[in-house]
């Protein structure tokens, strides 16, 4: 979901940089007094764990990559405005240091997999936790990564190298990440369940555990 430089218009390249830095200002004043020593450990362990899962991903059509992305994940752990942060710095390193996705994209990026999909994928949690966590769980990664395939999808549809193709591009974004957006939930479920059972306290998970 990596979107390249080149594929996006200059201008909206650019409304995404402002949009999103605003997005991720507001949410580090959220989060600016609520800063522990454990809460930046956990915070570190997170972001690095994404960052692992992200570099394995694969082309698909459209002009982007497939990948698991870790904006739920981070979002149930830390909470959606930490996580959102985790995830956007994330993202920026990987652009601008291993040039995977590019820096004037980097806004559109972040917005994407950062911010939709934290904060989708922490609504879908909270919604569903109380019926059955493990659903709820599942069902963040997988609902957020689709809903972020589609933000990228309507940005690229939009943009100059896909002129008369939108439907084509939106379709085969949002269409192929709800597909593989079913192994972004187990991965989500996974790495709660590890975090869970290493005893981590997270944001949002109960001290019992993962609930059935």
């Amino acid at each position: 979901m990596h979107t390249p430089d080149g594929f996006l218009h200059p201008w909206m390249a650019g409304a995404f940089i402002l949009l999103t830095g605003a997005v991720l200002a507001v949410a580090t004043m959220r989060v600016r007094d609520s800063l522990t020593e454990y809460r930046i450990q956990l915070f570190a362990v997170v972001a690095a764990a994404v960052f692992a899962a992200q570099m394995l991903n694969w082309p698909i059509p459209g002009g982007t990559s497939a990948h698991f992305v870790g904006g739920a994940f981070a979002a149930i752990v830390l909470g959606p405005h930490l996580g959102a942060l985790a995830v956007a710095l994330v993202v920026a390193v990987q652009a601008l240091v291993f040039g995977d996705g590019g820096a004037l994209a980097l806004g559109a990026n972040i917005w994407n997999m950062a911010i939709v999909q934290a904060y989708v994928g922490y609504a879908v949690y909270t919604t569903l936790a109380d019926r059955n966590e493990l659903l709820a769980i599942v069902s963040s990664g997988w609902i957020g990564i689709t809903v972020a395939a589609a933000s990228a999808g309507l940005q690229l549809g939009v943009s100059p190298g896909f002129t008369g193709e939108f439907i084509a591009v939106v379709a085969i974004m949002t269409g192929g990440h709800f597909i593989l957006g079913i192994g972004e939930g187990v991965l989500t479920l996974a790495g709660v369940w590890l975090l869970d059972r290493a005893g981590v306290e997270s944001e949002q998970l109960q001290p019992e555990g993962i609930r059935a």
